[in-house]
């Protein structure tokens, strides 16, 4: 026998535990930070500035128990063709390691948590909560039936535009439908991306993407996506009465697009991952514009 200490095994509820933290991709956070931007863009405008802060921290907990909730019904939805996908054959629910029962389990249970948050909001953005979990719950099963489940996607994330201003305001003006729409293009901009990394594999087991409808034009429909989403981000700071301060996060924002148009030019599995992930940039961007915008010029 070696005198060197034997390493016990990690115990079983903590293999457990790690299964569900992948499940709900824990461990990859980026999903989070796409969702939670634009509700902070939502939050400072309705507010106009800082909102009330037991609201902001119902829509950053809410926000990350959704996006968890989400990935735990994306797999149940997927569990029979992650394992033929090379970027999602390890999955937890692909490798057997959790059971559709317990994915099931993790979305309600999570789900529930984010809607008892809402709770301690108004009455509007309440009833706005059940439209947010009939879109998280429908989204998954869309890649099955239409060309643009990106677009889906989209209106499932930016659902908390709308709940941002009826949580601070009780109501839903012009401005947040333009914020609105702007976060749905963002959606049909990075999850094309994304679904970019996957195209060969997809095409193979009959999986449809808005990157396999876009064909070779992908890069100009993206490139046309990204003028439009920051024409939308503009017409918002019009609306909002933001400065210049804002409109330098958009000339940023636009820098971080051109540099992605770089990153897919020759449509590669890892720079593809590469572009996606570099949105997280491009919102955390527009919201330090927003947030300096108010800062400086409403001090009070």
């Amino acid at each position: 026998m070696s005198g060197l200490p034997q390493t016990a095994p990690p115990a079983a509820w903590r293999v457990r535990v790690g299964h569900y933290w992948r499940l709900i991709r824990a461990d990859r956070p980026i999903g989070v930070y796409l969702l939670l931007w634009p509700a902070l863009w939502a939050l400072w405008v309705a507010a106009d500035g800082l909102p009330p802060w037991p609201i902001l921290l119902v829509f950053v907990v809410g926000t990350a128990l959704m996006r968890s909730a989400g990935c735990a019904i994306n797999d149940f939805a997927d569990r029979a063709l992650d394992g033929h996908v090379a970027r999602t054959a390890q999955r937890p629910l692909a490798t057997g390691q959790v059971s559709p029962r317990e994915a099931l389990g993790v979305f309600v249970v999570l789900s529930l948590l984010a809607f008892a948050l809402v709770l301690t909001l108004n009455a509007k953005t309440v009833a706005h909560a059940f439209v947010a979990v009939a879109l998280a719950a429908v989204y998954p099963f869309m890649k099955r039936y239409t060309q643009v489940p990106q677009l889906v996607l989209g209106i499932a994330f930016g659902w908390a535009v709308p709940m941002a201003f009826t949580a601070v305001q009780n109501q839903i003006p012009a401005v947040a439908w333009v914020l609105f729409a702007a976060t749905v293009v963002w959606a049909l901009i990075y999850d094309t991306m994304y679904a970019m990394v996957d195209r060969d594999d997809d095409l193979r087991i009959g999986i449809k993407s808005t990157a396999i409808l876009f064909g070779r034009h992908d890069r100009a429909v993206i490139g046309v996506l990204q003028i439009a989403m920051l024409a939308l981000l503009w017409q918002v700071g019009q609306m909002a009465g933001r400065g210049a301060v804002y409109g330098l996060a958009l000339g940023g924002a636009a820098a971080f697009f051109v540099y992605q148009q770089w990153l897919i030019r020759g449509r590669e599995r890892t720079a593809c991952f590469g572009a996606f992930l570099n949105n997280h940039y491009v919102g955390m961007l527009v919201f330090a514009g927003l947030f300096a915008d108010y800062l400086l010029t409403d001090p009070a």
